[in-house]
C-alpha cells in the first residue's frame, strides 16, 4: 500500500507546486504530522514528460469521436417506397430514388421524404348542377402519386397543398363534364351517352397537373356516389316515379300496337297458306278422280257385264236403307234380281 508520502511525491511530480491544490484543514494537518523533518524539494521547472502525450490523446479522440457523430447524423437511409429529397438553404438541390445508404453535407443540407407508393385521396362532397337542371352530390376518390418530388416541393411546397390543387382540378373538370349530361345519363353507367367520365377526368386533370408542374400524377378518378340534396329528393323522386309510369304506358300502348299488327299479318299469311293449300287440294283430288277414273273405264271395258252389276249394286247401296219401302213390277229385272232370278 502507498503510503502518505509516497502520495505526496506523486502529487507534486505530476503537478509541482503551483498545480497543487490547497488541502482542507484535516489534510494539513496529517500532512504536518506526518511531514518528515527534512522532506525532498522538488523543482518546480520539473513538468511530467507524458502530460503533452495525454494532452494530445484526449484531442485526437475528441475529434474522432465529433467526427464519428458528425458522419452518423448525416447518414440518410432510402427505403424502396420513399423519395429522400435534399435541401440546401431551402432550395431542392437533389432528390434520391434509389434504395440505399447515402450522406448529405452537414449543417448544411437537410432531408425530406416523400413517399413514392400510390395514395388514396378521398375528397369532400360537392354539388353539382347537370344538364336539364338538377342538383347532385357528387362524392368521389383519387388514386394518385409522387412523380416528380423536386416539382411538387418547389411549386406545391406540401403534400397537402399538392392534394388542394388537384382536388380543385377533379372537381372543376367533373363540373364541366357533368354538367354537359342529363341527370339520367349520369346515374345510368350504361347510358352511351355518358361514356368514360372517369377516364376523360383523370386524362385532363393530369395535363392540367403537367401544364403547372405540381409533380405528382393522377392514376384514376372514381365516382363513389351520387346523390340527390334533401330539400328537393322527394319530389325528383315523385317526378321520376310519373316519368317512368308514361315510359311504361308508352312501351304498353307501342305493345298492344305491335301485337295487333303482328296478328293481322299472321292472320294474313294463315288466309293465304290455307287458300294456296286448298287450291293444291283441289288440283290433287281432281287429278285423282280423273285418274281414278280412267282406269275405272279400262277396267270396266274389259267385262261391260260386271260393270253393270257393279252399278247396280251401287246404286242399291245409295237407294235401299232399313226402311226402304219399293214397289217394283214383278217382271222387273231388278224385282227379279232381288228374288234371286239371275237368268
Amino acid at each position: 500500500m502507498m503510503s502518505n508520502k509516497n502520495l505526496d511525491d506523486f502529487v507534486r511530480n505530476l503537478f509541482g507546486n503551483k498545480s497543487q491544490k490547497p488541502l482542507n484543514r484535516r489534510e494539513n494537518v496529517q500532512q504536518q504530522n506526518t511531514q518528515p523533518t527534512d522532506p525532498q524539494v522538488v523543482p518546480k521547472s520539473q513538468k511530467p514528460k507524458n502530460i503533452k502525450q495525454m494532452t494530445t490523446s484526449i484531442v485526437v479522440g475528441a475529434v474522432a469521436i465529433a467526427i464519428l457523430l458528425i458522419a452518423i447524423t448525416n447518414v440518410y437511409v432510402v427505403k424502396e417506397n420513399e423519395y429522400k429529397v435534399v435541401r440546401q438553404f431551402g432550395e431542392v438541390v437533389k432528390y434520391q430514388k434509389t434504395p440505399g445508404i447515402h450522406m448529405k453535407i452537414p449543417f448544411i443540407q437537410r432531408i425530406e421524404t416523400l413517399p413514392k407508393n400510390l395514395m388514396t385521396y378521398d375528397m369532400t362532397e360537392e354539388e353539382i348542377n347537370t344538364k336539364d337542371k338538377k342538383r347532385i352530390i357528387i362524392d368521389n376518390y383519387a388514386v394518385w402519386r409522387v412523380v416528380d418530388p423536386k416539382a411538387l416541393i418547389s411549386n406545391a411546397r406540401t403534400l397537402p397543398n399538392a392534394e388542394r390543387r388537384m382536388e380543385e382540378f377533379i372537381y372543376s373538370t367533373l363540373r364541366t363534364k357533368l354538367g354537359q349530361l342529363d341527370y339520367e345519363a349520369i346515374i345510368n353507367d350504361e347510358n352511351p351517352s355518358r361514356g368514360s367520365i372517369n377516364g376523360e377526368v383523370t386524362e385532363q386533370v393530369n395535363e392540367l397537373l403537367k401544364n403547372d408542374n405540381y409533380g405528382i400524377e393522377v392514376v384514376d378518378v372514381r365516382i363513389r356516389r351520387t346523390d340527390l340534396p334533401a330539400e328537393n329528393e322527394q319530389s325528383v323522386y315523385t317526378r321520376m316515379v310519373s316519368e317512368r309510369e308514361s315510359i311504361a304506358q308508352r312501351y304498353l300502348s307501342e305493345g298492344d300496337a305491335e301485337k295487333n299488327r303482328i296478328m293481322a299479318q299472321t292472320d294474313q299469311e294463315v288466309q293465304s297458306m290455307l287458300a294456296t293449300a286448298k287450291k293444291n287440294a283441289a288440283l290433287i283430288t281432281a287429278e285423282g278422280e280423273s285418274e281414278a277414273a280412267k282406269i275405272y273405264n279400262q277396267a270396266f271395258a274389259k267385262d261391260p257385264e260386271f260393270y253393270s252389276l257393279y252399278r247396280t249394286l251401287e246404286s242399291y247401296k245409295k237407294t235401299i236403307g232399313e226402311d226402304t219401302v219399293i214397289i217394283l213390277p214383278s217382271d222387273s229385272p231388278y224385282a227379279r234380281l232381288l228374288s234371286g232370278y239371275l237368268e
